[in-house]
């Protein structure tokens, strides 16, 4: 982010739009909702990712000589609208749900209330850069949680789509929950463990496999993991392996942290025999990895036939989110204020024949309802952003969609919180964004708000994303006005 100039990573239609609202003097101040409908991989939740970069983009955000010598060789846009870009820079507010955060479809993750033009340029790059970290610390949360505690390594990228997508890829699975990633520039840039062990080619390189654990293990005396598989992994890699350790023993040097890695074959009779084989050595300690196109799917599978795994690396899956390959955010119109001296904004609506393709109108919030008892979310409240709401008073929650379906709370049995934080206020950022091992944690806290019955796998609980009744209200009388027009 530091060493290029985001601003023309845009789709060429905003820059067109741009020219033509500033050639029409459209110049109200907008409000676009980002938000997605559908969690990935049929999932129960999604998490949030990307705002740190969301917020270097907008801060760095301008036009410099390249960029207009650039967009004037096109011959598509006039000299005064070039000039008015030389000029350009962010003066609006912005609105998001932190790093980390559990997130559920069709509320706003993040909120832009800026002029018009200033709004529309930000969609692409705004949306790149949430859509992408938030699928992959979605994957990642459900990988880890498969793992049953057990760590889990983010070890993609090879096989991302692109330097930028393995950096910000693993960046996001480790909010997501891995405990670090193979990665280097990426660890390096955001304060993340780097892990690895050798590859079969270390192995490979010796005349026999015993050498090359022997070299392997003098290299690396505080943290030795040997990949077993190179040859035979339990008549070979294993044995060879257990050699090595028992040497070590004998001579005082047995590192805290050793073990052996699986990467091909049957890995849960693998491991279940490697245990068995270890624990007779007196290396009950050592630690079991396993590679080999994992998923959280194949992971449970494991586990549930009794895999004696205690990590895991991840790759290929994780990185590209192989199941669900796009995280689906979209960036909508909720509003305008007609003029400056307004106070209020008009709402918008967009109507499709698809149900779940009309927006929710207006200026809003979001609140989070937790059941006050055991901490765990009830439902998220969609709201105007002028509404307030008191837990001493009662609160009744409906199904906008079925509304005949209700909850009703009492005071003092439920708690609330607004999940809309303030980003930028007149174009100045008011956020710091956490550290990435920060937002890790905080992101630990938040699955753990979640019911179980939300994180499985196959078709998990819903979490209501409700609206306010005056929200609703407003939805409704706008799709009356919209039916009644020829």
């Amino acid at each position: 982010m530091e060493t290029r100039n985001f601003t023309l990573l845009t789709d060429f239609y905003e820059l067109t739009m741009m020219q033509g609202y500033y050639k029409n003097k459209i110049t109200q101040t907008v409000v676009f909702d980002v938000f997605y409908r559908q969690n990935p991989d049929n999932g129960g939740f999604s998490i949030c990712a990307g705002l740190a970069q969301l917020i270097d983009y907008i801060k760095n955000l301008n036009f410099d000589y390249e960029s207009i010598e650039y967009l004037r060789s096109l011959h598509f846009f006039d000299e005064d609208f070039l000039n008015y870009l030389a000029g350009f820079h962010f003066t609006g507010d912005i609105y998001a749900i932190p790093e980390g955060s559990v997130i559920f479809p069709m509320e706003p993750i993040v909120k832009v209330i800026a002029p018009i033009m200033e709004a529309q340029l930000i969609e692409t790059t705004i949306l790149n850069l949430i859509n992408h970290q938030s699928l992959i610390a979605t994957k990642a949360a459900r990988v880890c949680y498969a793992a049953r505690g057990g760590a889990v390594m983010e070890f993609g990228l090879r096989r991302a789509q692109g330097p930028d997508a393995g950096i910000l890829g693993a960046r996001a699975a480790v909010i997501g929950g891995c405990v670090g990633t193979s990665n280097v520039l990426c660890a390096k840039e955001f304060g993340i463990p780097a892990l690895g062990t050798h590859a079969h080619s270390w192995i490979m390189s010796f005349s026999d496999e015993l050498t090359a654990f022997r070299k392997y293990a003098k290299l690396y005396p505080q943290n030795t993991t040997l990949l077993v598989d190179t040859y035979d992994t339990l008549h070979s890699g294993v044995p060879n392996a257990i050699k090595v350790f028992e040497e070590l023993r004998s001579a005082g040097n047995l590192p805290k942290t050793f073990g052996i890695r699986l990467d091909s074959g049957d890995l849960a009779y693998l491991s279940k025999k490697a245990r068995t084989m270890l624990d007779r050595a007196g290396l009950s300690d050592a630690v079991i990895c396993a590679s080999s196109d994992l998923d959280e799917h194949l992971i449970d599978s494991l586990l549930v036939q009794g895999a004696k795994i205690n990590v895991w690396g991840v790759g290929t899956n994780l990185i590209t989110s192989k199941d669900t390959p796009a995280f689906g955010g979209v960036y909508k119109l909720a509003a305008i204020r007609q003029k400056d001296t307004d106070e209020a904004f008009t709402p918008k609506i967009k109507v499709s024949e698809n149900p779940v393709k009309i927006t929710n109108p207006g200026n809003k919030t979001v609140y989070r309802i937790y059941d006050r008892e055991s901490g765990k979310i009830k439902a998220d409240l969609i709201a105007l952003a002028d509404e307030k709401f008191s837990e001493d008073d009662p609160l009744l929650l409906f199904d906008p969609n079925a509304t005949w379906k209700k909850t009703f709370l009492s005071p003092g049995i439920y708690s609330m919180k607004e999940i809309l934080k303030p980003i930028f206020i007149n174009g100045q950022c008011v956020y710091e964004s956490p550290g990435v091992m920060e937002i890790r944690d905080y992101c630990t806290r938040e699955l753990g708000t979640l019911w179980e019955e939300t994180r499985r796998f196959v078709n998990p609980q819903e979490v209501y994303v409700d609206l306010s009744k005056k929200l609703y209200d407003m939805k409704h009388s706008l799709l009356d006005q919209m039916s009644q027009k020829p």
